[in-house]
Protein backbone atom coordinates (compact mmCIF):
# COMPACT_ATOMS: atom_id res chain seq x y z
CA UNK A 1 0.00 0.00 0.00
CA UNK A 2 1.25 3.49 -0.77
CA UNK A 3 2.27 5.37 1.67
CA UNK A 4 0.07 8.92 2.11
CA UNK A 5 0.98 10.14 5.90
CA UNK A 6 4.33 11.23 7.49
CA UNK A 7 4.30 8.43 9.56
CA UNK A 8 3.33 4.39 9.58
CA UNK A 9 0.93 5.15 12.46
CA UNK A 10 -1.38 7.35 10.58
CA UNK A 11 -1.43 5.24 7.69
CA UNK A 12 -2.71 1.87 9.52
CA UNK A 13 -5.46 4.53 11.85
CA UNK A 14 -6.64 5.92 8.55
CA UNK A 15 -7.00 2.26 6.80
CA UNK A 16 -8.71 -1.66 7.23
CA UNK A 17 -7.80 -1.32 10.83
CA UNK A 18 -9.43 2.36 11.72
CA UNK A 19 -12.50 1.24 9.93
CA UNK A 20 -12.70 -2.08 12.13
CA UNK A 21 -12.41 -0.01 15.60
CA UNK A 22 -15.15 1.97 14.80
CA UNK A 23 -17.64 -1.52 15.09
CA UNK A 24 -15.72 -2.29 18.41
CA UNK A 25 -16.23 1.55 19.87
CA UNK A 26 -20.34 2.50 19.67
CA UNK A 27 -22.67 0.66 22.18
CA UNK A 28 -24.87 2.25 24.05
CA UNK A 29 -23.20 1.15 27.52
CA UNK A 30 -19.84 2.96 25.70
CA UNK A 31 -21.76 5.93 25.64
CA UNK A 32 -23.03 5.61 29.65
CA UNK A 33 -19.30 5.20 30.75
CA UNK A 34 -18.20 8.41 28.47
CA UNK A 35 -21.21 10.44 30.20
CA UNK A 36 -19.96 9.16 33.77
CA UNK A 37 -16.41 9.80 32.75
CA UNK A 38 -16.53 13.57 31.66
CA UNK A 39 -18.79 14.06 34.08
CA UNK A 40 -15.75 14.04 36.35
CA UNK A 41 -12.98 14.89 34.25
CA UNK A 42 -15.00 18.25 32.84
CA UNK A 43 -16.11 19.23 36.40
CA UNK A 44 -13.99 21.54 37.82
CA UNK A 45 -13.44 24.19 34.45
CA UNK A 46 -15.94 26.75 33.72
CA UNK A 47 -19.33 25.58 31.88
CA UNK A 48 -17.56 25.39 27.90
CA UNK A 49 -19.08 26.96 25.06
CA UNK A 50 -16.61 25.22 22.33
CA UNK A 51 -14.60 22.25 22.21
CA UNK A 52 -12.28 20.27 19.65
CA UNK A 53 -11.50 16.26 19.50
CA UNK A 54 -8.21 15.67 18.23
CA UNK A 55 -9.02 11.69 16.90
CA UNK A 56 -13.06 11.78 17.41
CA UNK A 57 -13.47 8.55 15.44
CA UNK A 58 -17.40 8.58 15.32
CA UNK A 59 -17.66 10.98 18.42
CA UNK A 60 -18.78 8.79 20.91
CA UNK A 61 -16.75 11.29 23.39
CA UNK A 62 -18.30 14.07 21.80
CA UNK A 63 -22.06 12.93 22.12
CA UNK A 64 -21.67 12.64 25.82
CA UNK A 65 -20.33 15.57 25.71
CA UNK A 66 -23.02 17.06 24.29
CA UNK A 67 -25.16 15.83 26.08
CA UNK A 68 -24.01 17.12 29.25
CA UNK A 69 -23.70 20.71 27.26
CA UNK A 70 -26.75 20.54 24.88
CA UNK A 71 -25.90 24.44 23.79
CA UNK A 72 -22.03 24.00 23.01
CA UNK A 73 -20.08 23.74 20.12
CA UNK A 74 -18.19 20.42 18.94
CA UNK A 75 -15.39 20.20 16.48
CA UNK A 76 -13.86 16.75 15.43
CA UNK A 77 -10.43 15.90 13.29
CA UNK A 78 -10.29 12.34 12.39
CA UNK A 79 -8.04 10.52 10.11
CA UNK A 80 -10.72 7.59 8.66
CA UNK A 81 -12.91 8.83 6.14
CA UNK A 82 -15.62 5.83 6.86
CA UNK A 83 -15.50 7.54 10.96
CA UNK A 84 -15.14 11.24 9.78
CA UNK A 85 -18.24 10.21 7.45
CA UNK A 86 -20.35 9.09 10.48
CA UNK A 87 -19.07 12.10 12.55
CA UNK A 88 -20.13 14.50 9.78
CA UNK A 89 -23.78 13.10 10.04
CA UNK A 90 -24.13 13.90 13.93
CA UNK A 91 -22.01 17.52 14.25
CA UNK A 92 -21.93 18.92 10.84
CA UNK A 93 -19.45 18.28 7.82
CA UNK A 94 -17.93 21.40 8.36
CA UNK A 95 -17.01 21.02 11.43
CA UNK A 96 -15.37 17.96 10.55
CA UNK A 97 -11.61 17.89 9.37
CA UNK A 98 -10.91 14.74 7.96
CA UNK A 99 -7.12 14.04 8.03
CA UNK A 100 -4.01 13.98 10.03
CA UNK A 101 -3.64 15.84 13.26
CA UNK A 102 -0.26 17.15 11.87
CA UNK A 103 -2.38 18.61 8.73
CA UNK A 104 -4.81 20.33 10.67
CA UNK A 105 -4.12 24.48 11.09
CA UNK A 106 -6.39 25.76 13.57
CA UNK A 107 -8.36 28.43 12.30
CA UNK A 108 -9.90 29.54 15.75
CA UNK A 109 -8.92 28.40 19.23
CA UNK A 110 -11.35 26.29 21.72
CA UNK A 111 -12.42 26.17 25.39
CA UNK A 112 -11.34 22.84 25.28
CA UNK A 113 -9.35 20.74 23.59
CA UNK A 114 -9.53 16.93 24.02
CA UNK A 115 -7.58 13.68 23.06
CA UNK A 116 -8.53 10.28 24.58
CA UNK A 117 -6.88 7.29 23.61
CA UNK A 118 -4.77 8.99 20.85
CA UNK A 119 -1.34 9.87 21.86
CA UNK A 120 -0.83 6.07 22.78
CA UNK A 121 -0.67 5.60 19.24
CA UNK A 122 1.07 8.69 17.49
CA UNK A 123 4.74 7.95 16.66
CA UNK A 124 6.64 9.13 19.49
CA UNK A 125 8.82 11.19 17.53
CA UNK A 126 6.07 13.60 16.07
CA UNK A 127 4.88 14.20 19.91
CA UNK A 128 5.95 17.26 20.37
CA UNK A 129 4.34 18.23 16.85
CA UNK A 130 0.87 17.13 18.14
CA UNK A 131 1.47 18.69 21.48
CA UNK A 132 2.11 22.26 19.29
CA UNK A 133 -1.62 21.51 17.89
CA UNK A 134 -3.23 20.81 20.91
CA UNK A 135 -1.25 23.90 22.83
CA UNK A 136 -2.08 26.61 19.81
CA UNK A 137 -6.33 25.08 19.06
CA UNK A 138 -6.89 25.70 22.83
CA UNK A 139 -8.23 29.11 23.97
CA UNK A 140 -7.83 27.87 28.14
CA UNK A 141 -8.00 24.09 28.36
CA UNK A 142 -6.09 20.73 27.34
CA UNK A 143 -7.78 17.50 28.52
CA UNK A 144 -5.65 14.41 27.82
CA UNK A 145 -7.03 10.93 28.85
CA UNK A 146 -4.29 8.08 27.65
CA UNK A 147 -2.76 4.66 29.14
CA UNK A 148 -0.02 6.44 31.59
CA UNK A 149 3.19 5.05 32.23
CA UNK A 150 6.26 7.29 34.32
CA UNK A 151 8.75 6.49 31.36
CA UNK A 152 8.21 5.55 28.19
CA UNK A 153 7.48 2.22 27.01
CA UNK A 154 6.23 0.87 23.66
CA UNK A 155 3.87 -2.50 23.57
CA UNK A 156 2.30 -4.78 21.18
CA UNK A 157 -1.31 -3.90 20.28
CA UNK A 158 -3.35 -6.71 18.97
CA UNK A 159 -0.67 -8.41 17.55
CA UNK A 160 1.04 -5.33 15.45
CA UNK A 161 4.25 -3.71 16.72
CA UNK A 162 4.93 0.08 17.14
CA UNK A 163 1.09 0.76 17.43
CA UNK A 164 0.82 1.65 20.93
CA UNK A 165 3.11 3.98 23.38
CA UNK A 166 2.68 4.73 26.93
CA UNK A 167 4.47 7.62 28.62
CA UNK A 168 3.85 10.68 30.82
CA UNK A 169 1.78 12.95 27.80
CA UNK A 170 1.07 15.50 30.17
CA UNK A 171 4.14 15.35 31.79
CA UNK A 172 5.43 16.39 28.19
CA UNK A 173 3.12 18.96 27.75
CA UNK A 174 4.12 20.85 31.73
CA UNK A 175 7.82 20.50 30.34
CA UNK A 176 7.08 21.75 26.83
CA UNK A 177 4.91 24.49 27.68
CA UNK A 178 5.49 26.41 31.06
CA UNK A 179 2.43 28.49 31.14
CA UNK A 180 0.16 25.21 31.49
CA UNK A 181 -0.86 24.12 35.09
CA UNK A 182 -2.11 21.45 36.11
CA UNK A 183 -5.50 21.39 37.78
CA UNK A 184 -7.04 18.43 37.96
CA UNK A 185 -6.58 14.39 37.33
CA UNK A 186 -8.13 11.21 37.50
CA UNK A 187 -7.81 7.03 36.87
CA UNK A 188 -10.21 4.92 35.34
CA UNK A 189 -10.10 1.73 36.05
CA UNK A 190 -11.63 -1.25 33.53
CA UNK A 191 -13.15 -3.25 36.21
CA UNK A 192 -15.50 -0.56 37.55
CA UNK A 193 -18.85 -2.33 38.47
CA UNK A 194 -20.79 0.73 36.74
CA UNK A 195 -18.91 2.43 34.21
CA UNK A 196 -15.40 1.13 33.03
CA UNK A 197 -13.11 3.09 30.82
CA UNK A 198 -9.65 1.32 29.60
CA UNK A 199 -7.63 1.79 32.27
CA UNK A 200 -6.63 5.45 31.31
CA UNK A 201 -5.56 8.34 33.39
CA UNK A 202 -6.95 11.76 32.65
CA UNK A 203 -5.15 14.81 32.86
CA UNK A 204 -6.68 18.47 33.02
CA UNK A 205 -4.28 21.40 31.95
CA UNK A 206 -5.18 25.14 32.20
CA UNK A 207 -3.27 28.08 30.32
CA UNK A 208 -2.11 30.54 32.62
Amino acid sequence: MKKKYKTEQEDFWAGIFGDEYIHRNKSEEYLASNLNFFSKALNKINKPESLIEFGANIGMNLRAIKLLFPKINIFGIEINGNAAEILSQFIGKEKVFNGSILEFVPEQKFDVVLIKGVLIHVDPDILHEVYAKLYESSKKYILIAEYYNPSPVTLNYRGHSNRLFKRDFAGDMLDQYPDLRLIDYGFCYRRDNLFPQDDITWFMLEKS
